[in-house]
């Protein structure tokens, strides 16, 4: 398989959207959804390559990006493990709301940060097919300086969290849907909701045209690595820990955004159980209307949102064939999926995520049955899937000027 150094490429850039249509967007919500189509392909060992389009009622854009694993996973660990581009896209979607509704509400701001902890859990066994993936509540801190009341900051802060489609992942519950393609051929899938609909094309012929765009403009090092874990062995969260057959654990990804200047914002996203590195990610905000052209120099943060989705479900198919000895010729996804933000109730703004519809593709020399179980284990184990089963409002707590703020329900 191929790997993510011998291409040459940076760790993510703009791909010409005739490469890789989105989903078409629903008429009746042009001006307010987000519908994304993701490709992944498994590259070597942990590494995964993927495509990742958009659409939006003002237009299209598409991103190639890469994800793999640290020694917990016996991963490379030269790009961003998948939670990180989860715990990203969170970050900016709500950095981007608390900005935009500031500016509607004439409100300057002079320093906006956060601080976000997410936690997910892994217990059972691969073997015996009762480990299944959890998570929980994030965590978050806002710190703001401004000169405006504290009621103000505070009707800003909730309005954001109501109006982040990354939010609303968290706290409604999706009923995801699958397919599965093995060795080219469907197969049906009796233990997940079935897909309604057939993938577009197959992942492959897509990376086979994926290159950087030349007529595209956008931010060079939108994703770096800062600080680099070390392989540890024989402790709690170090090498390999994470692909032992028998798990009960809890894992925690810490994350740092800020508004930088102008519409940069800046996170940094590091597993800290196990023992993983840190990346930093860069995204521009969006401050008009939803409606307004999108913004095209860095991936916007439901793209970074749903990549860690697709990398997550790659990551686990991966984790549970080396658990099961199983020798994957190949595995790949296609993935789509639609956010909303609503204005049409009294509420005011309100995001919506709508369900995963994932097609699996598989090549390996196994029984269907053995094929059909891969797919439905890696969905339990998947922690972003987990994620989506249940409701898990996140936790906000914020400061105005150094001082704790009270954010109104």
């Amino acid at each position: 398989m191929p790997t993510i150094d011998e291409s040459g490429y940076p760790l993510v850039f703009k791909v010409p959207s005739a490469v890789a249509n989105p989903p078409d967007v629903d008429d009746k919500q042009a001006g307010h959804s987000t519908a994304i189509r993701v490709y992944v392909r498994a590259l070597e060992g942990m590494q995964k390559e993927a495509v990742v389009a958009l659409s939006t009622g003002a237009g299209q854009q598409t991103w190639r990006m890469v994800s793999d694993e640290g020694p917990y996973l016996d991963g490379t660990d030269l790009a961003p493990f998948p939670l990180g581009f989860f715990s990203a896209g969170m970050q900016f979607s709500l950095l981007n709301e608390v900005l935009r509704h500031a500016k509607a509400h004439d409100v300057a701001l002079t320093l906006l940060e956060l601080v976000q902890d997410n936690y997910y859990s892994m217990n059972g066994s691969a073997l015996a097919g009762t480990m299944i993936g959890g998570a929980k509540p994030v965590e978050v801190q806002l710190k703001i300086e401004a000169d405006a009341s504290a009621e103000t900051i505070a009707k800003i802060i909730a309005l954001a969290e109501q109006s982040s489609p990354a939010h609303a992942l968290m706290r409604e519950v999706l009923s995801n849907t699958f397919s599965l393609n093995f060795n080219e051929k469907p197969l049906p899938l009796t233990d997940l909701a079935t897909s309604s609909g057939g993938p577009v094309g197959t992942p492959d012929v897509i990376f086979e045209h994926t290159t950087p765009d030349s007529d595209a403009d956008y931010r060079d090092e939108i994703i770096t690595k800062v600080a680099t874990a070390e392989r540890v062995e024989g402790v709690e969260g170090g090498a390999s820990s994470s692909l032992q057959p028998v798990q009960k654990r809890i894992l925690h990804v810490h994350g740092h955004g800020k508004w930088v200047e102008g519409n940069l914002l800046e996170a940094t996203a590091q597993v800290m159980r196990p023992i993983g590195s840190k990346f930093r990610f860069e995204c521009e905000a969006n401050l008009g209307d939803v409606a307004q052209e999108t913004v095209k120099g860095t991936p916007p943060p439901l793209a970074y949102l749903s990549a860690g989705v697709g990398f997550c479900y790659m990551t686990q198919l991966g984790r549970y064939a080396h658990i099961t000895k199983q020798h994957l010729q190949s595995y790949q996804i296609i993935q789509e999926n639609i956010y909303v933000q609503d204005a049409s109730d009294e509420a005011g703004l309100t995001g919506h995520a709508f369900p995963f519809d994932t097609h699996v593709f598989i090549e390996a020399d196994e029984a269907d049955e053995v094929a059909q179980k891969t797919v439905s284990m890696s969905e339990r184990t998947c922690f972003l899937h987990a994620a989506m089963r249940d409701i898990y409002p996140s936790i906000i707590q914020a400061e105005l000027n150094g001082e704790p703020l009270s954010i109104s329900d």
